[in-house]
């Protein structure tokens, strides 16, 4: 593709500061604009001055002369900003859509920015950003998929093309989420039971014992309520995305539809209490449930 020299990011929460920073680092000379709802924000502001980046009144300003525009929100948001891209959007921009919703939802962002003129490229984030960062494994669909793999490559990006066809990448990625976002579900729903009973360490050796590679006798069960702790209300959205996912094909979602409300009921348990996820840090599954049925 031609020489890019701007690029946009819609959305600076904790995928968008990722990539504002770590792009500006990996391409000092490249120009980078963020904008973000929360315009008058402090904390997002700040994020924006920290990451080296200019930060944009409006997604009109932010998209002015970028040949690559990225969408990191949160699922709910997703489609809305793709109607607001398009109707600012220059024949020719790439729309980089790295949220996580279903391939219906894929396919209506994609109409919209073809009909702009624009490229649309569904993206679908493999794994948490956070450790690996920049190099997160991305698989990538759209018509005009080679030519920006071949940039965010370039740029320190994992991506692989997988398909010309959107919403493929995207169904890989929800269809996983039916198994990730529900074994942390499981594991909070059984681990809180388990210590109201007061067998927590025997139900967790029970585990290990029938599943010895997974880690259940260390730090497994942590970290899997811990992704409840820290991100289960942006969890809960995207496995109602998953829902539509199954749905539209044809799939009872019993599970995932059940997925939604242990994601989103742990998250407003702590909001309740009046815990953030500050205050479980460092992070211990037992105490985090403790806190919750303190009286």
């Amino acid at each position: 593709m031609n020489k890019v020299t701007r690029v946009t990011l819609i959305g600076l929460g904790e995928v968008g500061t990722i990539l504002a920073t770590d792009l500006k680092k990996q391409n000092p000379a490249l120009d980078i604009v963020a904008f973000d709802k929360q315009t008058d924000s402090a904390v997002i502001r700040q994020r924006a001055r920290d990451a080296g980046v200019h930060f944009a009144a409006s997604p009109e300003d932010a998209m002015k002369g970028s040949q690559i525009i990225f969408s990191a929100v949160t699922a709910a948001e997703a489609l809305n900003v793709a109607e607001t891209v398009a109707r600012h959007l220059a024949p020719g921009q790439f729309f980089l859509d790295l949220n996580s919703v279903s391939p219906h939802t894929k396919r209506e962002a994609m109409a919209l920015t073809e009909q702009a003129g624009g490229n649309y490229i569904d993206v679908a984030v493999m794994a948490p950003y956070p450790p690996a960062r920049l190099k997160t494994p991305l698989l990538l669909g759209g018509t005009q998929v080679n030519a920006i793999s071949e940039w965010l490559n370039e740029n320190g990006f994992s991506s692989k093309v997988h398909s010309t066809t959107v919403g493929e990448a995207s169904a890989i990625k929800m269809c996983r989420s039916v198994m990730i976002k529900g074994l942390e579900a499981l594991t909070a729903e059984c681990l809180s039971a388990a210590r109201q009973y007061g067998v927590g360490n025997e139900v967790l050796a029970s585990l290990h014992a029938s599943f010895p590679s997974l880690g259940w006798d260390a730090q497994l069960p942590h970290y899997l309520i811990s992704r409840i702790a820290e991100h289960g209300k942006r969890r809960a959205e995207e496995m109602r995305e998953v829902v539509k996912t199954l749905q539209d094909v044809g799939v009872a979602p019993n599970m995932s539809s059940g997925t939604v409300l242990a994601q989103q009921g742990l998250v407003d348990a702590l909001a309740a209490k009046g815990i953030g996820y500050s205050d479980l840090e460092p992070f211990e599954w037992d105490k985090t449930i403790d806190s919750l049925h303190r009286r």
